[in-house]
């Protein structure tokens, strides 16, 4: 008898876990099909396959096309600043140190822009003509590159990489919004931080770049939103075939009277399209807006220096202006479908906000 009494208890939480399982809305891939499938069933019209041909994404170019080379001044003016008994002694020295030979990008713009404070402090130290020119020279060649040190500790990093991956899926149709809006806060604090480092403001403290870094490495959202944008393309395009080819049948409507099939029709479209898929598209923009308008801005501001490389998975994966933008194509795609509906609709007087 316990163990009767177990197994009833037991019973119903198995049941939630199979319904659950067997919720097609759960999933952003499953959500598609089911829509596609269940689309040309309310019309009649010939079943979609699953869009398996989707719009273009690549990776992030190879890190050794995204680092900047950053030029070092001459062997022979660093060996003659060191000498000199100021601050920029030990800079230069730590520079020259083993470690300071193979530096991670965030170390090197470390490195960099204590160069150009320490020797701005040591010029006004020294009165030795021929040093001091020396120095003003050095300080006017870091600065001159500065933006290209700035550039490799966000996109030349190898933490950005893994944000930026296709190989995890679709983004969740339940994701977590504290980890979106983490990546959001610390995108607006870095572009703030390129923007002061961008007009020569090196004030400005780096000590969060770590730890933005770390939490770059530990998500994949980026490349997610990537994948759940090529995937609505491609299921929104199909889903406008199949009301197309609808609209361009027999009316769904005689005389624009409402019947059985358009109540049909319409509760599908407020159920599974409005109700599903629709939420899912929200939360993919929302996403967009957040964090891909975010790196998109990253990448803008430094652009006089963003390697060719680079340029097209920019135009392609960032921007929304070119004309070969992921996110253009699935405002356009959205729309279309958008516009499909109403006019289906309309032909019962059941066009939505009329």
């Amino acid at each position: 008898m316990p163990g009767d009494r177990r197994l009833r208890w037991l019973i119903p939480g198995v049941l939630v876990v199979f319904l659950a399982g067997c919720n097609p809305f759960t999933e952003a891939e499953p959500m598609m099909e089911e829509y596609l499938s269940r689309l040309a069933r309310v019309l009649d019209a010939p079943a979609s396959a699953p869009p398996s041909d989707l719009p273009r994404a690549t990776t992030l170019p190879k890190r050794r096309d995204r680092v900047l080379l950053i030029p070092e001044l001459e062997l022979g003016m660093l060996d003659f600043l060191s000498l000199y008994g100021c601050e920029l002694q030990y800079v230069v020295g730590e520079r020259n140190s083993v470690m300071g030979r193979v530096m991670q990008p965030i170390n090197r713009l470390r490195y960099e822009i204590r160069f150009i404070q320490s020797a701005e402090r040591c010029v006004q130290q020294i009165d030795d003509d021929e040093l001091q020119a020396t120095l003003e020279q050095a300080i006017e060649s870091k600065r001159q590159t500065l933006p290209l040190a700035v550039w490799n500790a966000t996109w030349g990093t190898e933490e950005i990489e893994k944000l930026f991956t296709l190989a995890k899926g679709h983004y969740p149709v339940a994701a977590d919004q504290n980890s979106l809006t983490d990546l959001a806060l610390d995108l607006d604090q870095l572009n703030q931080m390129v923007t002061a480092l961008n007009n020569q403001q090196l004030g400005v403290s780096l000590s969060d770049l770590g730890r933005i870094h770390q939490r770059w490495q530990a998500q994949f959202l980026a490349g997610q939103v990537i994948n759940s944008a090529r995937l609505l393309i491609a299921t929104l395009n199909s889903g406008t075939e199949t009301l197309r080819s609808r609209l361009e049948g027999r009316p769904l409507c005689l005389n624009g009277k409402p019947n059985n099939q358009s109540n049909i029709v319409q509760s599908f479209f407020f159920k599974v399209y409005i109700g599903e898929v629709q939420p899912y598209m929200s939360a993919v923009s929302r996403a967009r807006d957040s964090l891909i308008r975010g790196f998109a801005r990253l990448a803008e501001q430094q652009k006089h220096v963003m390697p060719e490389a680079f340029e097209s998975w920019y135009s392609r994966h960032l921007s929304e202006d070119s004309g070969d933008s992921l996110w253009r194509e699935l405002d356009q795609a959205m729309m279309r479908h958008t516009r499909h509906w109403q006019d289906l609709l309309a032909q019962c007087g059941l066009r939505p906000g009329a």
